[in-house]
């Protein structure tokens, strides 16, 4: 399913209702195994937004947490803003994502989420949501998947790495979440920035163009401005030496 479709797919579904049960993301974002009646539960209580403009704020750092944003098409960046002013990329989330989970303990968003291009998304109330699945031990169950993988994004885990082995695991780790999603593994468009990149592999912009550059060279990748396509997977993932995506 192309981001497109994802947009058209969701712009049918009209009324100010979600249609859980139709959705296409539904196994990536809370899941298709729960009752019935939780998935008309679900439609009642998510909102959808339509197509947003680029720069859209989900929810802003230090605002009070009410609910979790599951992305439907585009792409969404998590940023904090210290206290020089620098912003401080943290994750990209894409269509079947869902942003927010870190500011359930503390009752404060600790990010902003700010669209990258054209999106689109779901507002969940966590206090319905959470109501629902008190009484549903499969969405009780996906919620707490879910957790669980936030938190381990959330882990700084670059350490000491090279540039090289950085942007190598990052390029493996989007084309394992597109096959996810039904897109190619080895061909994409990347929805971020290069400074967006070496912002959240804590490098230089310079220095992931130059990463690039020469992973072109050596026959890895094939890449035209932000259009990447993976000639080389087993040799990209020798460079990452096993980092984490």
């Amino acid at each position: 399913m192309t981001t497109q479709s994802a947009v058209l797919q969701y712009s049918r579904a009209g009324n100010g209702h979600s249609r859980c049960a139709q959705c296409q993301l539904g196994p990536l974002c809370l899941g298709a195994e729960g009752a019935r009646a939780t998935l008309v539960a679900l439609e009642s209580v998510v909102r959808p937004s339509g197509v947003v403009a680029p720069g859209t704020l989900l929810h802003a750092e230090g605002e009070r947490f009410s609910s979790l944003y599951a992305v439907r098409s585009g792409c969404v960046k998590t940023v904090t803003i210290g206290r020089e002013g620098r912003e401080r990329v943290l994750g990209f989330h894409l269509p079947g994502d869902i942003v927010g989970f870190d500011a359930i303990d503390g009752g404060l968003y600790r990010s902003n989420a700010v669209t990258l291009g054209s999106a689109s998304y779901c507002s969940v109330p966590f206090q319905a949501l959470s109501q629902l699945a008190e009484h549903d031990p499969a969405l009780q169950g996906r919620l707490l998947a879910l957790m669980s993988r936030s938190l381990a994004l959330a882990v700084d885990r670059v350490g000491d790495a090279s540039a090289d082995q950085r942007v190598a695991a990052f390029l493996i780790g989007l084309s394992a979440r597109f096959s996810g999603r039904g897109y190619s593994p080895v061909h994409f468009v990347l929805a971020m920035p290069r400074r967006d990149i070496a912002n959240f592999l804590r490098l230089a912009t310079e220095t992931v163009s130059r990463v690039l550059t020469r992973f072109q060279q050596d026959g890895l990748i094939r890449a035209v401005r932000r259009e990447v396509m993976l000639l080389d997977v087993p040799r990209l993932e020798q460079v990452a030496g096993g980092l984490p995506p």
